[in-house]
């Protein structure tokens, strides 16, 4: 599945961005008004487009305002550059476009400048379509399944599973399973043993019932999860398994940091905020911060590893760019799963896809 390509809209507050986003959405998305600042958090919809196809287009707060909140709506219309593929800088002849402009192209965005409030819509999405980034298809499980293959996942439901759903990453290794002719098996913990009797390829299963589940299959068969497969789409899986190498050499006093892509609510259960610090916690008397959604600290260098979680809210862009910030520190950085499986003594023992 490829995930829908972002594409931010900035400029200077007042400069037409959100008239811009409700022209091409074709429907009131953000509130307009001549009232410099109107818009003050990220405004995000989901839309497909012609020639880009499955997008989200963002507008921003915008940069510029002298107001008693300008530097407040600038650092969250920063934050929004992380998870952008395309940027759409409306020019207004401001003196800080020329500073935005600059900043995106140090980090790689591609960049459509617009200097005409009343650009034509359909030559605008050519341009956009014209700059997207080529991704290459690829499938979270890689080469670790094939036409007919028997796949165990393993899918605890305890409260950290939605009442009457199924979390996102298992959602879409279930279907992606399907797609490729393969023949899974959904099974909870405790009923494992009748699921193995179908003799699977492979086990997938949640990362925080890795230890329960290596006991429980032979040596000799492939054993991955969910959590892992998604750092292998997301991000850089050979950084990432490097990075929960490092849990090795925390001592008392080293300060790590758990990075949640999404925001909710925690609980008793909860695998970022309660069960991976708990175990962490066991090898040496360490500090944990976490941070959630898009308040990813600016500074990194205080801690000695960075446990993100798999990313399954948020595109590529956003882990790579994190994962690039924690290198640029010198700082490890490891996933959930990756760090779990090390800390089960098994993390040379999982497939990676």
């Amino acid at each position: 599945m490829t995930e829908p390509y972002q594409i931010s809209f900035f400029g200077a507050t007042n400069s037409g961005k959100s008239t811009l986003v409700n022209a091409i959405a074709g429907q009131k998305v953000s509130l307009v008004s001549d009232r410099p600042g109107t818009t003050t958090d990220p405004v995000r919809k989901r839309i497909e487009l012609p020639e880009i196809g499955p997008c989200v287009l963002v507008d921003t707060a915008g940069y510029g305002d002298g107001g008693e909140l300008g530097s407040e709506r600038e650092r969250m219309t920063r934050q929004v550059i992380d998870s952008t593929d395309v940027a759409v800088l409306l020019l207004s002849g401001n003196p800080e476009d020329a500073k935005w402009q600059k900043e995106l192209d140090e980090r790689d965005v591609p960049v459509v400048a617009v200097e005409d409030r009343n650009v034509e819509f359909g030559a605008l999405i050519k341009r956009i379509a014209a700059v997207l980034p080529k991704v290459e298809e690829r499938f979270l499980t890689g080469r670790l399944v094939h036409h007919g293959s028997v796949v165990v996942l393993v899918m605890p439901q305890d409260s950290e599973a939605p009442k009457g759903r199924i979390i996102l990453p298992q959602v879409r290794v279930l279907r992606e399973l399907l797609d490729r002719r393969c023949i899974p098996v959904c099974c909870t913990p405790d009923k494992l043993q009748d699921a193995l009797k179908t003799s699977p390829d492979l086990v997938i299963t949640d990362s925080q019932v890795f230890g329960l589940v290596n006991a429980a299959i032979p040596p000799e068969m492939p054993l991955t999860s969910f959590s892992i497969l998604l750092s292998a789409e997301k991000g850089d899986i050979g950084v990432m398994t490097e990075g929960a190498r490092a849990i090795g050499g925390l001592k008392d006093g080293s300060r790590v940091l758990i990075a949640e892509a999404c925001t909710h609510v925690p609980n008793t259960e909860d695998i970022g905020r309660v069960k991976i610090p708990a175990m962490l916690r066991k090898k040496a008397n360490i500090v944990v911060d976490v941070s959630a959604g898009n308040d990813f600290p600016d500074d990194l260098s205080v801690y000695s590893l960075i446990i993100h979680c798999g990313g399954c809210t948020v595109n590529s862009k956003l882990v790579r760019s994190r994962i690039r910030k924690a290198l640029l520190s010198g700082v490890p950085i490891t996933n959930y799963g990756l760090a779990l499986a090390y800390m089960h003594g098994i993390l040379d023992r999982v497939s990676l896809p």
